[in-house]
């Protein structure tokens, strides 16, 4: 067949129906619901940022805050949800979406309208989220995780908690819905010759975190539904006076929780994977061994959710297990970060920003398992236990984990996306910022943590002021250097140096995906046709 027919005959070469704003509205196109996914994830990370901000404007003096503690804890809760379920998850799925059928040489995800009510499904919950700090009894204040009994109640928390938990619910649903599309798609649509041991690793990251979706999200679910009957229908679930168990909610929470944590930073593992190789001229080092290694991690992450709990009153037995079990998944993580090194030593390196960011992901990275070691011996837990330690660790390893190698993929992959190179010295300056500011901000925040600083507290003793004003002017770096990637973002689209070639940064031989075998932007069927791997 030639190349013309392959194209006519592709699946997705077809008269669109709509055009403009209404094709994006219908498209079922993998590659443009990619891009919405990452637009959504950017539009709430600004939201969260901004929270994020408030926080620390209240902290900057609690005593002439605008914010009462009630409002406080809506907007720390706020912030956390935000993150976590409308900014980091989606902008994953967003790579995911755009990458996975291009790397395996597909034409589209192996369902695709399904695909497209999995990212639609997520606005519902999204306004309910934004808009219920206008609800009567203001938004949801139970932190992200909503412990009863502050939150079973009807009487405890109001509109704005059962907004709260319906939202995490419908969140839920999408996940799980693109969880099934990853798994098929991955297992059945891959390119003639791809055998599972040639699959990028990025791809590998996706097959795993789509595992930890599809086993940990309906636990979360039920639990919410448990939750939302506890408040609305008078069940005891969670209420001791109802003979139920609040503990027994930690239980679940922290099932779907800690799997959480590697659902966040899989993804991020696999861009990390492309990006550092790619700048070093090599090729990832030790393939098997990374492949093996995220696998552990995934399986692993199941075994360690109660060490969120060793202050809870579980035995000194399970205490033991989740402490050992916690220590022994930075085995695995070690193995990746040695591969990284490995990859980037002895290359010929060229300091992109997107090669910054993947190096900065792996100093902030260690940084932070370094931390969650600490927090694995149970007598330092205890000790640091709902302190600013564990919020510290907590950012160094999702913002380590997750925001640095997000920007490194998109600074990698955004000609590929658009035809258009982001701005390689506002991205500079962009890293530093974010580099320097994060480090400003959370690195204090260990050892107010260890000075007995308590978290979700919105006041604190006169002694740690100084620092509590040294961690708000460190927030305004890292919001400079925002400031800088949305002009960045903006001006590169509509005027960026466009990219040359189906590979514009000269690596497609070290790569094992097929992306670049494709334009910039590709096509909407992708493959002229589709590719052999030999």
């Amino acid at each position: 067949m030639s190349t013309q027919e392959a194209v006519l005959t592709a699946p997705h070469a077809q008269p669109k129906a709509y055009t403009g704003l209404m094709d994006w509205l219908t498209t079922t196109d993998h590659k443009k619901i990619g891009l919405m996914y990452l637009i959504f994830a950017f539009f709430n990370a600004w939201v969260g940022g901004i929270l994020a901000g408030l926080i620390r404007w209240h902290l900057w003096d609690p005593a002439h805050s605008p914010f009462n503690g009630a409002q406080y804890n809506q907007i720390m809760t706020m912030h956390g949800t935000t993150m976590i379920f409308l900014a980091a998850m989606p902008a994953f799925a967003g790579f995911g979406n755009f990458l996975v059928p291009l790397m395996i040489g597909a034409r589209d995800m192996a369902f695709p309208k399904l695909n497209a009510f999995a990212f639609w499904i997520m606005f519902p919950p999204m306004l309910m989220l934004h808009l219920s700090f206008f609800a009567h009894s203001g938004a949801a204040a139970g932190g992200w995780w909503s412990y009863p009994p502050l939150s079973s109640s009807q009487f405890s928390a109001g509109a704005g908690e059962n907004l709260w938990i319906i939202a995490v619910i419908l969140l839920g649903i999408s996940s799980i819905l693109g969880a099934v599309n990853f798994l098929v798609t991955i297992a059945d649509m891959r390119a003639p010759g791809m055998t599972w041991m040639k699959m990028p690793m990025f791809v590998w990251a996706w097959e795993v975190t789509a595992w930890l979706l599809l086993i940990a999200v309906p636990v979360l679910s039920g639990c919410m539904v448990m939750l939302l009957s506890d408040r609305l229908f008078g069940t005891g679930f969670f209420r001791p006076a109802l003979g139920g168990d609040p503990l027994l909610y930690q239980h679940l929470f922290w099932f779907f929780g800690h799997p959480e944590v590697y659902i966040l930073v899989l993804p991020g593992f696999g861009i990390i994977s492309h990006v550092l190789p790619s700048f070093a001229s090599k090729k990832v080092f030790g393939y098997k061994g990374m492949v093996y290694a995220t696998c552990c991690i995934g399986l692993l992450g199941f075994f360690v959710w109660a060490h969120h709990m060793f202050t809870s009153g579980i035995s000194p037995a399970a205490r033991e297990f989740f402490s050992v079990a916690s220590m022994a998944i930075a085995v695995p993580t070690g193995v990746k970060i040695y591969s990284w090194l490995a990859s980037v030593w002895g290359g010929t390196i060229r300091f992109t920003t997107a090669m910054k960011f993947g190096l900065g992901f792996i100093a902030l990275f260690i940084l932070g398992g370094l931390t969650g070691v600490m927090l694995a011996v149970v007598p330092f837990d205890v000790t640091v236990h709902d302190t600013y330690f564990v919020v510290a660790h907590f950012h160094f390893v999702l913002f380590g984990g997750s925001i640095m190698a997000m920007m490194a993929g998109l600074y990698f992959w955004f000609p590929k996306m658009t035809g258009r190179h982001l701005s390689e010295k506002m991205g500079n300056l962009h890293f530093w910022l974010f580099f320097i500011g994060f480090l400003w901000v959370f690195t204090p925040m260990h050892w107010l943590g260890m000075e007995g600083m308590a978290r979700r507290v919105a006041t604190y003793r006169p002694e740690f002021a100084f620092w509590n004003k040294f961690i708000s002017l460190g927030f305004l770096i890292m919001l400079t250097g925002a400031i800088l990637f949305l002009i960045n973002v903006v001006k590169s689209c509509i005027s960026g140096e466009r990219a040359v070639g189906d590979d514009p940064w000269q690596i497609n031989e070290l790569q094992q995906g097929l992306e670049w075998m494709t334009s910039c932007p590709p096509p909407a069927y992708n493959f002229d046709e589709i590719p052999v791997v030999e």
